[in-house]
């Protein structure tokens, strides 16, 4: 389970999102951003030049 500090992390994330980026997920992907343990691949793929590997 998540902890609260690990929710202000993604929605900071979020939050610094270019707004065409915002503007471009569904409702769905932003709580799946926001709140799922695991991404699904139409959602990296939006997110992907904002994505660092490590």
């Amino acid at each position: 389970m998540k902890n609260k500090k690990q929710d202000e992390e993604r929605k900071m994330a979020y939050d610094s999102l270019p707004p065409g980026v915002k503007e471009n997920l569904t409702e769905e992907e932003k709580q799946l951003f926001l709140y799922a343990e695991q991404w699904p691949d139409s959602l990296f793929e939006k997110l992907e030049e904002f994505i660092v590997k490590e």
